[in-house]
């Protein structure tokens, strides 16, 4: 069949239903109902001979439903016989060697048995077939009932395909019976569940939880463990075994790194940062009391490598990575990229404020356009600067190179011979002989790192496909000096801009002042301005300088002078102090919750007392009116008279109009009054 369109000998072969069975008989169908004259539903046949071809829709209901049947089971045969044969040589590919070896041996043993008889029929041979394949079967050593069984596998199969359909215990599922244990299906289920379980426990163990339970629930056949072993490593993939008992992380490691060109850039077009804490006990004026360990942040060059600024710091702030930034831009010039994680202080707004879905993996706030910028947030440096930025992955070493120079300079600067007795170990499991033996002192370690990273810096056979055998500075050198390569440089102007960072603001209702930092800042053009939002550009590390006021639109107010000072100078130190204070008042909840025994329920039960009825309460009267004077019972005389009551009205009106500021006492002369010296 040739899909819609037939010739008549095909449908008289066909024989279908409603229709002639004979040629004649259809060309005759034809012509009463007009056939050849729908042009759109017959062609003309190009071959010798000539002849028409007739779509389906000119046959008869009927004809129609029994093609569209026919039509499906040949597809679905074609559809068969196409997945039996990926699966055949699916199987073939997965095979060992010795497994092939058998194929191709059963193999030489059809084809030898096929040539023999084939010989026989063409020579004419009267021998029985019998004793034609007895003759073929004993030179390889092959009884009948097998070479029949090896026959039986191959019928309905191609021949292309019988090398792979000979396989030992071959299944359609494509999966040799060698690496597989029939098992019950719950025990299978409930030991391949236990073993793909993160916890990581043991193939014995998960065997033996699941032959008690076979043996409560009645579950056979169960195969011996090291059979259900090779099952399982033929059954689950090894990525999906380290997936499940060693997490995400693990597998992920798995899947080759993308690989990266940097021959196509130039120095300083795409640089990228982050921080690393170094493995050595170090003091530092912060802390006093006790070693700390501090964190080395850098930038490196993406196309020679090269380190170009870094900064020591207690943790990785936005100040110091403004710091590092402001180094680099004064030592080399600005970049055109700028690769860094989704830490707290790279993404915080001093930074990249403004930048294209810096807020992705946070609450989103109320006010952001499409690109997620939020449009209440100041603009970052780099943003200010033309400078783009780009988040990258955590841990990810291939979008951030710089984590790789960290694993050489953690090697050159924590176990240097300078270093020793400083040295913590990468974790608690790797302490050296000499761990806490000393400390190092601040000032001495950033001197040492500055010479690790020039040495690393200046270190010759670099392997890179930029550096090919120079050392980092010579590569970017070569480049920096380029003709072709353009560097952007800041201008004073610029270089004023990224030292100051930028806030935004309400200022007092009051007087307009600027609070900041436990700093107060005011100038009297800010009066302007009380209540109202306005941005601040200062520099974190000398918060008692004057600050410079602006606009929402941008506009410069004033420059504002500190009025009030706080008790710290920069920002490094009010965290500190800030950090202090909370482990002070977590520390006197401590001794509070040592000190108070009971709780407020037990003192409830303690003070309680059964059995006892509660004493009445007194009614008072809400108003109360102070009694003076002598306490003895009067006579009826002592009764106000109506020109008191007069009188006392009058002062009283004359004080609430304002006419006397003095309430006067009546006089002595009036009848049952007596002056306090008289009594």
């Amino acid at each position: 069949m040739s899909g819609e369109w037939f010739t008549i000998p095909m449908l008289a072969e066909l024989r279908l239903p409603a229709m002639p069975t004979t040629e004649r008989g259809i060309h005759d169908l034809a012509n009463r109902c007009g056939w050849k004259s729908n042009v759109e539903r017959v062609r003309k046949l190009d071959r010798r001979g000539g002849g028409f071809e007739y779509h389906v829709s000119l046959l008869p209901r009927a004809a129609q439903l029994k093609l569209a049947v026919i039509a499906g089971e040949e597809a679905a045969r074609t559809e068969t016989r196409e997945k039996r044969k990926r699966l055949y040589w699916a199987a073939f590919e997965a095979m060992t060697d010795e497994h092939r070896a058998i194929c191709y041996a059963r193999l030489n043993v059809i084809m030898d048995v096929e040539k023999a008889l084939s010989a026989r029929i063409a020579a004419c041979d009267r021998e029985p077939v019998e004793a034609a394949l007895a003759r073929v079967l004993d030179r390889h050593g092959v009884s009948a009932s097998t070479y029949y069984e090896w026959r039986a596998r191959l019928k309905g199969v191609d021949q292309e395909d019988w090398l792979p359909a000979l396989a030992p215990k071959y299944t359609e599922d494509g999966v040799v019976h060698e690496n597989r244990a029939e098992c019950h299906p719950d025990a299978w289920a409930a030991l391949k569940s236990d073993y793909l379980r993160p916890e990581g426990s043991g193939f014995s163990s998960c065997y033996r939880r699941m032959e008690a339970a076979a043996k409560l629930h009645n579950w056979s056949p169960i195969p011996s463990e090291r059979a259900l072993r090779r099952r399982l490593d033929a059954e689950v993939e090894k990525a999906v075994q380290v997936y499940a008992r060693l997490g995400k992380k693990k597998a992920e490691q798995l899947y080759p790194p993308q690989v990266r060109t940097k021959d196509h850039l130039h120095a300083l077009e795409i640089v990228n940062t982050d921080g690393h804490q170094l493995d050595l006990f170090v003091w530092a004026p912060w802390n006093a009391k006790n070693p700390v360990r501090v964190i080395l942040l850098g930038i490196q060059d993406i196309f020679s490598g090269k380190i170009l600024s870094w900064r020591l710091a207690s943790a990785e702030t936005w100040d110091v990575v403004r710091a590092c930034i402001g180094d680099m831009i004064e030592d080399f010039g600005i970049p055109e990229h700028f690769y860094m994680d989704n830490g707290r202080a790279f993404a915080s707004e001093a930074i990249s404020g403004r930048s294209a879905y810096r807020n992705r993996f946070r609450k989103k706030p109320k006010k952001v356009n499409r690109f997620g910028i939020d449009e209440d947030e100041v603009a970052g440096i780099l943003v200010n600067f033309g400078v783009e930025p780009h988040f990258t992955r955590p841990y990810a070493g291939q979008s951030k190179p710089i984590e790789r120079a960290w694993k050489d300079l953690a090697e050159e600067i924590s176990k240097h011979p300078a270093m020793s007795g400083c040295y913590t170990g990468r974790n608690t499991n790797e302490k050296p002989e000499n761990y806490r033996k000393r400390a190092v002192q601040l000032d001495v370690l950033q001197k040492h790192v500055a010479d690790r990273i020039a040495e690393h810096n200046a270190r010759t056979g670099r392997k890179s496909e930029t550096a090919k055998g120079r050392s980092f500075d010579e590569t970017f050198e070569a480049s920096f000096r380029h003709p072709a390569t353009i560097i952007r440089q800041a201008t004073q102007a610029q270089r004023d801009f990224w030292l100051l960072a930028e806030k935004v603001l309400h200022a007092r209702k009051d007087r307009g002042a600027i609070h900041y930092q436990k700093n107060v800042y005011w100038s009297d053009a800010l009066i302007e301005w009380a209540g109202r939002k306005v941005k601040i550009r200062f520099d974190p590390d000398a918060l008692h300088d004057p600050i410079k006021v602006y606009a929402p639109d941008g506009h410069l107010i004033c420059s504002a002078p500190c009025t009030e000072k706080g008790k710290f100078r920069d920002v490094e130190a009010a965290n500190i102090h800030n950090r202090n204070r909370k482990a002070w008042l977590k520390s006197k909840k401590t001794l509070l919750d040592m000190e108070r025994r009971f709780s407020a329920d037990e003192l409830a039960d303690l003070y309680s007392v059964e059995d006892t009825p509660a004493p009445k309460q007194k009614i008072r009267p809400a108003v109360t009116r102070l009694v003076t004077g002598n306490l003895a019972v009067e006579t009826d005389d002592d009764v106000m008279s109506d020109e008191e009551f007069e009188a006392g009205i009058t002062a009283t009106l004359s004080k609430i109009s304002g006419d006397s500021s003095i309430i006067p006492f009546p006089p002595a002369s009036v009848a049952g009054r007596k002056h306090r010296a008289e009594k």
